[in-house]
Order: C-alpha cells, then structure tokens, then sequence
C-alpha cells in the first residue's frame, strides 16, 4: 500500500476493533512513513510550547501516544514521569522502543479511561482528536484526570475544530470553569 494510502485507509476504519488493528498493521512504518511522506512537525511544536509551562517533575499522560514520538521528546527535555495510553497494542509496542514511558495502557478515547481522577498534572494529545478517533466528548475525561491547575495540551485540525464539535465542547468547558 503506498504510503499516502494508509492515512484514508485508516480514517476509513468502521469501528474501534478496526482502527486499532489497522494501527497495528501500520506501527512498524509508521514514524518513518510521518516523517518522510508527510513531513509531520506536530510532535516536535507541541513539545516545545509543552516545556514552557510544565515542570519537568510532572506526571504526564501520552493519550494517543501512539509509537511515541512525543515521548521520546519530552524525555529528551528531561521529563521523566511518562505514561503512554494509546487504542493500538502494536503502537504501544514501538512506543516502548522509545525508552520513554514508564507505564503503558491500551484505553479509548472517548470512553471513561481507567484513571482516578486528578492522576496526572499535564495530559498532551498530539495527532489524536478527530472524528473517527477521539471525538470532543474525549475531554471530559482528560480534564477529570488531570489535576486541578494542571495542563491538556491537544492538537487538531482547524476544520475538525470548527465543524467536528471540538469548538462547541471547549466553549462549553471553558463556560463551566473547566
């Protein structure tokens, strides 16, 4: 398949079962296929506005660590206390490659994820909210484990943001004081 291909091949998933096998099949190639078809500087830019406001001793969340190439840079930036969550067992596979994380869990988003409340002081999410993936409902669970004052850093498309109900929910959020 070539490479191009694998980005509609996976937006196309009909369910959850099919996304996560398809991220499966693809975790081998996948930070190469990003960085050398696409280009993709999401990692690195969330990385460098994350470091400005989280302190390296924060407990962080990965949602959608992926192969974790988030990780991997904010390990590089010293931060240490590193969970990786992601819906695919074989990205969670690269990702332990990485070094990075101390922990992995295969969770959901969009679903309630196996987390107490306030467990983590900064959540980051880069490459993983958008329809077919993590829909916005996703972050009444991110907020309800991050700590109060802490941080959710995301990334998403502006026409996924505007039309997908990522605007609505935020404003809605940001309305109740969350």
């Amino acid at each position: 398949m070539e490479r191009r291909d694998r980005v509609q091949w996976i937006y196309s998933s009909s369910d959850n079962k099919e996304l996560s096998d398809r991220y499966d099949e693809w975790a081998k190639d996948y930070d190469a296929d990003l960085d050398d078809e696409f280009g993709w500087l999401g990692p690195q830019r969330a990385v460098d506005f994350f470091v400005r406001y989280v302190p390296k001793q924060a407990r962080i969340l990965d949602a959608g660590a992926g192969t974790g190439l988030v990780g991997k840079l904010l390990a590089e930036q010293g931060y240490g206390d590193l969970v990786a969550m992601d819906l695919s067992p074989g990205m969670l596979e690269e990702a332990k490659k990485k070094n990075a994380y101390r922990e992995f869990h295969q969770m959901v988003m969009g679903e309630p994820l196996d987390y107490a409340t306030d467990s983590f002081d900064a959540v980051i999410s880069i490459g993983v909210l958008t329809v077919g993936h993590a829909p916005a409902s996703s972050f009444d669970e991110l907020i309800r484990i991050t700590k109060s004052g802490g941080y959710i850093v995301f990334s998403l498309r502006p026409d996924v943001y505007r039309d997908s109900g990522f605007k609505e929910k935020q404003d809605a959020l940001v309305a109740e004081g969350k």
